[in-house]
């Protein structure tokens, strides 16, 4: 269970003066030394980045050959101050990512650590913009997403597991988790029989699966809609990335405050360790290896969708400079 350490972190982060280092100072006396916290300025604010290790037994900071699993909290920003008091339902994404690490944390600490590394990083902010969009108002973030993918997404992870409140919408209509096909540098591929199983066991329910389109897995910045930025992790790294929605039956904005579910934040923890446990050992494949190298072989890669596209590509060519990439939350 980890149920005291999701309430053991929102209460943290619910705070009109909470920041980066807050954060990791609670990790660091639960005995991760490896974290690192970054200020970043926007212009639209500013956030502090949180980035942390949890090695393992034979994992790669120690010389080991085991995989490392990404564990990465997406959101605009815990809190919409000064237009909403509290922790807004954006939050969950960074709650449950930080609730990961401390949760690895405390198991370290009564030794039970995993085989292979696990990296988390997410970013805090309290003060937030709000943008408009339909069915419901979005989370803005400080600071560009490219910057977040830059901060976040680390060229070590293996496999990440991207999670995010993904309430605003009228597509995914369960309350709990849900998971998306696995994302793998440009194709969308189908879901992972293995994190169908891990799902269904955590949550005790049929596994729910949330669908996706080309545009989500675009880089913002592109005047395409996107369902959120859960899978904007797959713009920036090879690696295959899967989404894994924090959701409501209903749709619910992300700048809600009183919208946090603790409960289904605690799933989204225990489904992260359960794949960092099984992905470490070699026993979960985020997608079959061998089918992969059969669509590259018969159609060829997809990675101009990492890109902004050819219109933006020559915008930006022709002023001399990359463009900066903005969206929504």
């Amino acid at each position: 269970m980890a149920l005291k350490q999701v309430i053991e972190m929102a209460e943290v982060l619910d705070s009109a003066r909470v920041t980066g280092d807050a954060v990791g100072t609670l990790l660091k006396r639960r005995g991760l030394e490896q974290v690192r916290v970054t200020p970043s300025v926007g212009r639209k604010g500013s956030t502090d980045f949180v980035r942390v290790l949890i090695p393992g037994r034979r994992g790669k900071s120690t010389g080991g050959s085991a995989r490392t699993l990404g564990v990465i909290g997406r959101l605009g920003g815990i809190g919409a101050r000064p237009a909403m008091i509290g922790l807004v339902s954006d939050a969950d994404g960074a709650t449950a990512a930080l609730a990961t690490a401390l949760k690895l944390a405390d198991m370290q600490a009564a030794g039970d650590a995993l085989l292979g590394d696990v990296i988390v990083a997410t970013h805090i902010c309290p003060r937030a913009p709000i943008i408009p969009h339909k069915p419901v108002p979005f989370m803005d973030s400080p600071v560009a997403m490219a910057v977040k993918n830059r901060m976040e997404v680390d060229a070590g992870m293996d496999a990440i597991v991207s999670l995010d409140t993904t309430k605003g919408n009228k597509i995914i209509n369960v309350r709990g988790i849900a998971i998306s096909p696995t994302v793998k540098a440009g194709w969308i591929l189908r879901v992972s029989d293995d994190l169908l199983e891990i799902l269904q066991i955590v949550t005790g329910r049929l596994p729910a699966v949330y669908p996706i389109t080309m545009q989500d897995i675009t880089p913002y910045g592109n005047d395409l809609f996107h369902l959120n930025s859960i899978l904007q992790p797959a713009a920036a790294t090879d690696a295959p990335v899967v989404g894994v929605a924090i959701t409501a039956e209903v749709p619910v904005p992300g700048c809600a405050t009183g919208a946090s579910h603790e409960i289904d934040i605690e799933l989204a923890v225990r489904f992260s360790i359960e794949v960092a446990k099984a992905f470490g050992r070699g026993q979960c494949a985020f997608y079959d290896e061998k089918e992969y190298a059969r669509i590259l072989g018969l159609y060829g890669p997809m990675k101009r969708l990492q890109t902004l596209g050819k219109s933006r590509a020559a915008q930006s060519k022709g002023r001399g400079k990359t463009r900066s990439v903005r969206g929504k939350q």
